[in-house]
């Protein structure tokens, strides 16, 4: 006869709130096992004992079989005397300790929600807020832990006697699915017009009937509002931007289902996993010709950001309307999108016709994820809805809580604590009152949520951003700043799980630098802990400061004049169409008066991008980079030299291509041709770079992050050219390669140096802290 056995079983992760505990019963059920299982405040606890085949058997499929939604991090088990239990039970949480588990991501709606949603049988039939155990809002809705209905905000509506049925139910899919309900007590849909006034009839059939008739509608979804057009009226989209105040940049556009995805845009097989995976973010695919969808939703870009219904109102809404339809933020350009109702009819009343709206309040208001496939991996462009407040595990401890407070365009904070680091949501640029306070906010929950008491506070080395005068005003904590771009690398190093040395490649708009400049193009020997400046492109003066950000067309002169010693060809465009202002700007570069020096690699971009007549202003960050590599030849393979200046950091002359790029404008050569090879001779600089650092240093492996390095055709460029000298690459896949990983990079530096870690920044130049 078989020996039984008795094994106690801790299961860490996020396996709270996702039907993990009914799934262990049945799986235990199924085996013929005894025992309990239950919650408390690190995860799930298992007792089970049998025959030794069956709890072996019952081990493996509670980690292969586990429920759609549960991520198990960590399963000990131990082994335990036969206690003679005769059933198996679910037992009641157990509270009492530092809590330790995390929690869900808001998650599509799963295939057996829709099934009830399209039956005319089922109580649930068309009702919009149909969810279980295995989808629905989560973070979103969550005001408190535990995660229990009452700190929800589905708190004010009781269940009915067939809800409760099911939540108490163990072999229901509803079993203690906090946001249970049905159209007998849960939240109600409602379409009211600008001024708040509710319109009689169906709600979804018309507002898809509004849409049709080109109106503007403002949505709310699970983490705000959108606002809404048909994507195929090019008047409707047109629309839309004139009232949005957004003039260039793209919609998202979401479709009904993977067919009408694959028939807009090119969708291989890790597209596909993105679009109809539970976290549905926005993704950046290649469009087709002829797909209908207007002009105006992404102005002469080759990409759109394409995205499937994650809610059950999005699904109904999308069969109503029968085509794609722009789903945007709900908000005017640079201000939080709004998530709160008054807020919404306050502040969207002059956008939208009308708003689908309804009673389930938002807790935590959260933008869309933004992604993109990048050769079998996925690149992040935005962590936010659907992967928000999963954690991110890394190898080594943070020996204490820490709080990063990240940059301050494109800001998210992490807290962090053990091995986990929770960045946040994405929180937008901390330019105005209303960003500011949804981040003092979000941090306040965050810290809440993960019952974390920093002791560590991290912040950028910019004395005027609003996240370091916020984290320099936090009292008894230890205070640590940390340089912009050894952010951005030791954020790559922890994305990857490494902790380097390695060099890092850091090029982005701005950083503010140890010596006062603003840098951009870097390359640093670094690891978690400390770095060396080992090379940078060499710096040019941004005429106006800020201006020529919104201009490049200002560091466009700066580059002419600097590499033509003040006498450009006077027959490029650039200088004829700004020839009031040329002078003046010039002369403000030569003086460096309101000229500060910055090595940025994102304003050499802009300096080309201007130079070829493709952006000499902006309407948002990036666009001028963006609209470049948007006309780059992609089958071109030649690139201008950018040659080494001598010194010690190396110097790279970014104006060798600049004034490669203007003879070969003056001869004629076609504007994407030139475009393409300014992006392939910065590819070979940095791999030409690294190879010579990697003469001196001993060091082969490289890291990619910064805001530039979203441009796909530099990074693969750069990610072949490195390889093919035989250097390992990370590139980032679990937060951005933008300003929005840079409080990931934060905090990983300051647990580094409470660990007392060696660092490879031998001559000091270590981020103060």
């Amino acid at each position: 006869m078989e020996s039984c056995v008795r094994v106690e079983v801790r299961v860490e992760g996020i396996v709270q709130g996702v039907g993990f505990r009914p799934f262990v019963h049945a799986l235990a059920t199924r085996y013929g096992l005894a025992g309990r299982v239950g919650n408390d405040v690190s995860g799930v606890f298992v007792e089970a004992e049998g025959a030794r085949s069956a709890v072996a058997e019952f081990l493996a499929a509670m980690e292969r079989d586990r429920p759609p939604l549960a991520v198990i991090e960590r399963l000990v088990v131990t082994e335990a005397a036969p206690t003679g239990a005769g059933e198996f039970v679910i037992v009641p949480s157990e509270a009492g300790g530092p809590r330790r588990t995390p929690v869900s991501a808001d998650a599509a709606t799963c295939a057996d929600c829709l099934r009830e949603l399209a039956d005319p049988t089922d109580r649930r039939y068309r009702y919009p807020f149909v969810n279980c155990t295995n989808c629905g809002p989560r973070f979103t809705i969550v005001r408190g832990v535990p995660y229990d209905r009452p700190l929800t905000t589905m708190a004010g509506f009781a269940m009915c006697a067939e809800c409760a049925a099911e939540y108490h139910d163990p072999a229901n899919r509803r079993f203690h699915a906090q946001p249970t309900c049905c159209p007998a007590c849960g939240p109600r849909l409602r379409l009211v017009d600008a001024g708040g006034q509710e319109r009689d009839g169906d709600p979804v059939r018309d507002a898809a009937e509004m849409l049709h008739s080109g109106h503007v509608l403002a949505v709310k979804g699970l983490g705000g509002y959108h606002l809404a057009v048909d994507a195929t009226s090019e008047a409707a989209a047109a629309a839309l931007r004139s009232r949005k105040r957004r003039e260039d940049k793209p919609f998202a556009v979401m479709v009904a289902d993977l067919d009408e995805a694959s028939r807009v845009c090119h969708v291989d097989e890790l597209a596909e996993r993105l679009l109809t995976g539970r976290r549905r973010p926005i993704v950046l695919l290649d469009r087709r010709a002829g797909t209908g969808i207007a002009a105006s939703v992404a102005p002469g870009n080759r990409q759109l950001g394409i995205m499937l219904p994650y809610t059950p109102l999005h699904h109904l809404l999308l069969g109503e309307v029968a085509r794609p339809i722009v789903l945007t933020s709900g908000n005017v350009s640079d201000e939080p999108i709004a998530h709160r109702d008054e807020d919404a009819l306050a502040r969207l009343a002059g956008i939208a016709d009308a708003f689908l709206t309804h009673d389930r309040a938002i807790h935590v208001r959260t933008d869309d994820s933004v992604t993109r496939p990048f050769r079998g991996r996925e690149m992040l462009v935005r962590r936010s809805r659907g992967y928000v407040p999963e954690p991110l595990t890394v190898p080594w401890p943070f020996p204490r809580p820490v709080l990063a407070c990240g940059a301050e365009l494109k800001n998210t904070f992490c807290v962090a604590k053990e091995y986990r680091a929770y960045v946040s949501h994405h929180v937008g640029d901390l330019e105005n009152a209303a960003t500011l306070r949804s981040y003092t906010e979000g941090i306040s929950h965050f810290l809440n949520l993960f019952d974390v008491r920093p002791e560590v506070v991290t912040h950028d080395l910019h004395p005027e951003y609003l996240s370091t005068k916020y984290a320099l005003e936090l009292p008894d904590v230890d205070v640590v700043g940390v340089q912009h771009h050894h952010a951005h690398v030791a954020s790559c190093l922890a994305d990857n799980g490494e902790a380097g040395p390695v060099l890092g490649v850091a090029f982005d708009g701005l950083g503010y630098g140890t010596d006062g400049t603003l840098w951009g193009g870097e390359f640093l020997l670094a690891d978690l802990a400390g770095f060396r400046r080992l090379a940078h492109l060499d710096p040019m003066p941004m005429p106006g400061g800020s201006a020529a950000i919104r201009a490049p067309w200002r560091m466009a002169a700066a580059y002419l004049d600097h590499g033509y010693a003040g006498r450009p060809p006077a027959r490029l465009a650039v200088r004829r169409r700004n020839a009031d202002q040329w002078d003046a700007v010039t002369g403000l570069a030569r003086q460096r008066l309101h000229a500060p020096l910055t090595s940025s690699a994102g304003r050499l971009f802009d300096a080309v991008a201007a130079l070829l007549g493709v952006r000499d202003t902006v309407t948002y960050e990036g666009q001028a980079a963006i609209e470049l590599e948007q006309r780059a030849d992609r089958d071109e393979r030649g690139g201008y030299p950018i040659g080494t200046l001598p010194g010690s950091p190396l110097r790279l002359s970014g104006v060798d291509a600049v004034r490669a790029a203007a003879e070969d404008l003056c001869r004629g050569v076609a504007v994407p041709v030139i475009a393409a090879r300014f992006h392939n001779g910065v590819a070979a600089a940095v791999v030409r770079t690294c190879a010579r650092l990697r003469e001196s240093t001993g060091v082969d492996v490289v890291a990619l992050s910064g805001g530039v390095f979203q441009n796909l055709l530099l990074l693969r460029r750069t990610v072949d050219g490195l390889a093919g000298a035989g250097m390992r690459v990370l590139v980032h896949s679990r937060v951005p390669p933008n300003d929005g990983g840079i409080s990931l990079g934060q905090a990983a530096v300051a647990a580094a140096r409470d660990r007392d870690c060696p660092t490879v920044a031998a001559t000091g130049e270590v981020t103060p802290g």
